[in-house]
């Protein structure tokens, strides 16, 4: 919205032509999606605290989890509300793929919100059904990716690039490249949700993948730095950098209220949101390998419940002792905190070396 307006008023006022730069406008993002956060945090949790919106925790989760039975939830909230505040005030509102990934955003953001409400009227921990929960995904995945599809300009828009390789892609072809991606989507989704089972878990790694992914899209949107790079040209995906830099300022501000001991949880209406978003970024920008390597920890956590839940059904014997992963190191003794910077830390090496990736080639 400032940046039409600046376009408007730049005559009269040339400081306001400073609004024209998109690196600038991406700090101002960040920096209003923490303001808004912090400004706005506080009443939400007490907000959320007097009408009892709070978490039911698992009965068949860790000990030390049940005395945080009765924290607020659906922070998510939170994080979503000062993103798309911060893009509308200073993104590009005529730039497509914006939409598409706030449109993504908001829809998966609405299917947890549904389960998390479900949860919160039950007083379980059990919301939508996961047939539902999956088919309401599928629906909004395959959406996006069709949507994708049209805006495709190119031929190596629909390709899957590979690390490491300069001019090496597979040709996903448009039936495949529909499937790939909403697997992506809805992969990422689901798999940040089951991250999201500690103190700031994943609030931290979303807001890192994420600023990576927006350096990416900056890369990717400059004729210049793609053709250096032997990565794909997506003309105007350098926009999503805003959105990024949004995702980063509104997850920092979460993490505030967050952090260990919680004050209030992402919930559903978070986790699958923010999950998709990254899925999607990673699409638009002809990344998605990188990004599952970046994304370490979300595919660790996935394949720690695939494992256990195959392992238990074909020998009854269980993997872990319990998952996702980051329960096993409880059960092992780590204290809270320590799973969480260590998983931190993994998530910051990986994104360096995801990042590496588009030198190395």
């Amino acid at each position: 919205m400032l940046l039409q307006l600046s376009s408007v008023l730049e005559s009269s006022w040339g400081i306001l032509s400073a609004v024209q730069y998109l690196s600038l406008r991406a700090i101002l993002s960040a920096l209003t999606a923490f303001g808004v956060s912090l400004l706005f945090g506080p009443g939400l949790v007490r907000w959320y605290t007097a009408r009892n919106i709070s978490q039911s925790v698992r009965a068949l989760g860790p000990q030390s989890h049940q005395s945080k039975d009765g924290t607020p939830t659906m922070g998510g909230v939170l994080i979503l509300a000062s993103v798309f505040g911060s893009v509308l005030l200073w993104g590009d509102l005529s730039n497509r793929y914006l939409w598409l990934v706030m449109g993504v955003t908001f829809v998966f953001g609405l299917i947890g919100w549904f389960d998390d409400h479900c949860k919160v009227t039950k007083s379980s921990s059990a919301g939508l059904s996961a047939r539902l929960k999956l088919f309401w995904q599928s629906v909004a995945a395959l959406s996006a990716a069709g949507v994708l599809l049209y805006l495709a300009t190119s031929p190596s828009h629909t390709h899957l690039l590979m690390p490491f390789f300069k001019n090496v892609a597979l040709d996903l072809g448009a039936v495949g490249f529909v499937l790939f991606s909403s697997l992506v989507i809805i992969g990422s989704s689901n798999a940040v949700n089951l991250t999201d089972g500690l103190d700031g878990l994943a609030i931290m790694p979303v807001v890192m993948v994420g600023g990576a992914l927006g350096i990416i899209a900056y890369l990717a949107g400059h004729v210049g730095f793609s053709e250096y790079l032997y990565i794909p040209y997506v003309p105007d995906s350098g926009e999503l950098a805003i959105f990024c830099a949004a995702l980063c300022g509104g997850g920092l501000g979460f993490l505030w209220f967050n952090t260990y001991p919680a004050q209030i949880f992402m919930g559903d209406v978070g986790a699958l949101a923010l999950g998709a978003a990254l899925g999607t970024l990673a699409i638009i920008t002809r990344h998605e390998l990188v990004f599952c390597l970046m994304s370490g920890i979300f595919v660790l956590e996935t394949v720690s419940v695939i494992a256990q839940v195959a392992s238990y059904k074909l020998t009854g014997r269980r993997v872990f002792m319990m998952a996702p992963i980051h329960h096993h190191f409880e059960l092992k003794g780590w204290p809270e905190p320590r799973v969480i910077v260590r998983f931190w830390i993994i998530t910051v090496m990986l994104v360096l070396t995801g990042l590496a990736t588009l030198k190395l080639r």
